[in-house]
């Protein structure tokens, strides 16, 4: 199986000392967000974990102890955007820390491991169209060379982000905004020899090199880990995802970043409080066993079909 860490949550940034502790004992418990008293206990071995995805706004606190998973292939998707404060609440400056983690991050494990994500990409009177393009250009100059892939996304409006963005003043974009956007990014992504991938985009973009995105990637695993997978899309997604399938560890409102257009956070108020329940020691990430609840155990098996090595020497 292919481990999400997480779309729920910033594992990376708030429980990296939870995820790693969770490793040496070999397995997690997961609380079903659809089913709150139902919880899941997932395998953490690495003879059925395939591949590890980290999603994450800041790496570092997780960067100091990667040899812990050196026996998993892994990647990381790095989401750094052009937003202040006004948008992205308690993030490290990115001029000063998040361009320099990033460089640092793929120094250590390599450009292909890191890949950056410009998303949301959301519209208000100051981040408007031609600020998007500026921005997209100057941090690819800054990025170039240290990632292989770029993969951007346009804002998806849930409830929650609408209450939490509602002082904002944003607007959605139309089709022509958005194709306008997506061509000049194709141009620039060329410039800097960099791969863009589109995530949940409802357009046709190959006229202009631009095809969706597998943000859970099992073609990257396998380059990783040197082998073949045999794994299925994901079919509990968007309609517009191609990712594969994986099991994500997260917790949902428990991310600090305060980001106000966050689908995985009902608000920062809520995510401080479901904070207080963290132990890094926990078996369960910002929660506790309730009587009443129902732990089973994940049925999980390796997908790997053979070493490409192996392969090799049939051939």
């Amino acid at each position: 199986m292919i481990l999400s860490v997480s779309r729920r949550t910033d594992i990376p940034a708030y429980f990296s000392d939870w995820f790693y502790q969770r490793i040496l004992e070999g397995f997690v418990l997961t609380r079903n967000p659809m089913n709150t008293d139902q919880i899941s206990k997932v395998s953490l071995l690495p003879d059925v974990i395939d591949g590890i995805v980290f999603w994450t706004k800041n790496p570092m606190p997780m960067m100091e102890h990667l040899h812990l998973i050196e026996r998993y292939p892994y990647y990381f998707q790095f989401t750094l955007n052009p937003y202040d404060k006004d948008i992205e609440c308690n993030l490290p400056d990115k001029e000063q820390f998040l361009v320099s983690y990033f460089q640092r991050l793929s120094s250590d494990i390599g450009s292909h491991r890191v890949i950056w994500r410009y998303d949301p990409i959301l519209f208000t009177d100051r981040y408007s169209v031609a600020y998007h393009k500026e921005q997209f250009y100057r941090y690819a100059a800054k990025l170039c060379g240290f990632t292989e892939k770029v993969i951007v996304g346009f804002l998806n409006p849930y409830e929650k982000t609408k209450r939490n963005m509602r002082q904002l003043k944003w607007r959605l974009p139309n089709r022509d905004e958005k194709m306008n956007v997506l061509a000049f990014f194709s141009e620039v992504a060329k410039e800097f020899e960099l791969k863009l991938e589109t995530c949940g985009v409802d357009l046709d973009c190959a006229e202009h090199g631009i095809h969706q995105a597998s943000c859970i990637d099992k073609e990257l695993l396998e380059r990783i880990g040197q082998y073949k997978l045999d794994v299925v899309k994901d079919k509990n997604q968007r309609l517009k995802c191609a990712c594969d399938s994986s099991i994500d560890i997260g917790t949902y409102h428990t991310c600090k970043h305060g980001c106000r257009y966050c689908y995985a956070n009902e608000n920062l108020k809520v995510a401080e409080k479901n904070y207080m329940g963290y132990d890094s020691k926990g078996d369960i990430l910002c929660g506790t066993i309730h009587p009443g609840d129902m732990i089973k155990n994940r049925k999980m098996k390796s997908n790997k079909i053979i070493k490409i090595e192996q392969l090799k020497f049939l051939d």
